[in-house]
């Protein structure tokens, strides 16, 4: 059984016991969330697709823990001109694995 989820803008194909890293959701490890907004759910050749949620579906998840991204490095640069400036971003996230799709 398989599910997509949309969350926070993104869409997510996610199965029981799958761990996933999402955008940095306001909650302490070892707490449950739950995602309303199912966008399809299939389970062998029983597939509902919502339009847009599939109505009662949900998935419930446990956060594992908080942490930060790889680095990544924004340069500018303008020939001839002596401008260069460089700039690193680490984007937060919260991990978590999906403990039971309801359809």
């Amino acid at each position: 059984m398989f599910a997509i989820v949309d969350i926070a803008g993104f869409q997510e194909k996610v199965e029981k016991g799958m761990k996933l890293k999402v955008p940095l959701r306001a909650s302490d490890s070892g707490k449950t969330l739950t995602f309303e907004n199912v966008l399809l759910v299939a389970d062998g050749d029983d597939v509902k697709v919502g339009a847009p949620n599939v109505s009662g579906a949900s998935v419930e998840v446990k956060v594992l823990n908080h942490g930060k991204g790889d680095k990544i490095r924004i340069q500018k640069f303008k020939r001839r001109k002596r401008y260069r400036r460089v700039k690193g971003h680490r984007q937060d996230y919260t991990e978590v694995e999906v403990t039971k799709i309801t359809a």
